[in-house]
């Protein structure tokens, strides 16, 4: 046994958390709604996702649904164990009183169909050792929902969460006197590169030549964005593409405030773009304050230069 292992094994605090483990969160839960066919189009709306599977008379619920129909809104739902309140109390009194969701993972076992009516288990899977991380050090919670479907297993939810104590924030640097010395600065961070690959170089070479372009499907002339190797409309591989005319309307947007990114100066305004043609992509807004972005603001495709090996499409926005 090495020594951090010990050590880890010899924590009482820790021991307290791992109580919690196989402890219920909540029994017998029951869906606000059943499985419906405006939900199931307000998310393929959302999503852009216009595969035939999710209408018609034989149609089923997109799978990544499946946490869409448990969650209890701002109301919550009352059939929460009180394990579940009494592990974050415990935490919230050691010090971790901030929270944040870090992954979830599922696993679909039969698909969800208008009229279903879902109820769920759930329970504390594993509470981890303290961990330190950049936001603070704390604690990862893991859930696990078993989600059903008229009393049938459909699938498997786990979602997993950090509640830490947030890092103390390093003080401020005292501003350098006139007269000391020049120091070395550290070159500027440069933003990520795009990962290219053989699906999507075409796109990239276009931005290159200052083009926006669009897979087209040669099969059904469905439009298509990001780039796929297959439509998502009739399953056909063949295609060429069209060119943006770069006019767009933003449909929705947020604000990046944290946490900070090197070559980021938050905040900023990240938009999903509909474009004229009808396809959306995410982008940056430039040309406005980060406050002045809305819903349905024109704008206009233009290239920015960030660094000398990178360019990319961004979309000016006009605050009339």
């Amino acid at each position: 046994m090495s020594g951090a292992q010990g050590a880890e094994e010899a924590d009482p605090f820790h021991e307290r958390l791992k109580a919690f483990e196989g402890r219920p969160a909540a029994t017998g839960g029951r869906a606000k709604d059943a499985v419906n066919e405006p939900m199931i189009r307000h998310w393929c709306e959302a999503m852009g996702d216009a595969n035939p599977a999710y209408t018609g008379p034989d149609a089923i619920a997109p799978p990544t649904m499946l946490q869409a129909w448990t969650m209890g809104g701002l109301s919550g739902h009352t059939d929460r164990s009180s394990a579940h309140d009494e592990l974050f109390a415990l935490l919230d009194a050691a010090g971790c009183t901030s929270v944040v969701a870090t992954d979830c993972e599922q696993e679909y076992l039969r698909p969800l169909r208008p009229g279903d009516t879902v109820t769920f288990d759930a329970v504390i899977e594993s509470v981890s050792a303290r961990k330190t991380t950049k936001l603070g050090s704390g604690h990862f919670v893991t859930t696990r929902m078993n989600v059903h479907a008229n009393g049938r297993l459909a699938g498997t939810h786990r979602f997993r969460i950090l509640k830490y104590a947030p890092a103390a924030k390093p003080a401020p640097a005292a501003a350098p006197s006139p007269a000391a010395a020049p120091v070395d600065r550290k070159p500027a961070a440069r933003r990520p590169r795009p990962v290219i690959n053989r699906d999507n170089r075409g796109f990239w070479d276009g931005v290159a030549r200052h083009r926006l372009l669009i897979q087209r499907c040669t099969g059904c002339a469905a439009l298509r964005f990001p780039w796929l190797p297959g439509c998502n409309a009739c399953a056909g591989t063949e295609w060429d593409t069209v060119e943006a005319s770069g006019a767009g309307t933003v449909f929705s947007y947020v604000v990046m405030h944290h946490p900070p990114f090197p070559a980021f100066a938050p905040p900023y305004a990240v938009a999903l773009v509909e474009l004229a043609e009808g396809v959306r992509m995410v982008s940056n807004i430039t040309g406005v304050p980060h406050d002045k972005v809305r819903i349905g603001m024109p704008v206009q495709l233009e290239f920015l230069r960030v660094d000398e090996e990178l360019e990319l499409p961004v979309f000016r926005g006009g605050e009339g």
